[in-house]
């Protein structure tokens, strides 16, 4: 059941960013990021800084490299639409303990 789970809601994630036009935080403008609900000038500054350095491979260097950016807010900001590499934030699988 909780594969069932992660499963829809990675699939929701996806169809929201297709739809709603996904922003590639490799490519987006600074506006562009301004646009994406959740992302603010601070944040934006933060990820272009980041950026400049080298492209994003991936979610988990995003988080790595710009401040303030776990998973929880990486999935808010999926689901407003920010892509990273092309690909929507799929969050980390929790081992049963």
């Amino acid at each position: 059941m909780r594969f069932d789970r992660l499963l829809t809601t990675a699939l929701a994630s996806l169809l929201s960013a297709a739809s709603l036009g996904a922003t590639e935080a490799n490519q987006a403008t600074e506006a562009e990021l301004d646009s994406v609900k959740g992302l603010g000038p601070a944040s934006t500054a933060r990820i272009l800084q980041a950026r400049e350095q080298a492209p994003f491979k991936d979610w988990a260097d995003f988080m790595r490299r710009v401040k303030g950016f776990k998973a929880a807010t990486a999935a808010r900001l999926s689901e407003a639409g920010l892509t990273v590499n092309g690909a929507a934030f799929e969050p980390p699988i929790k081992a049963k303990p």
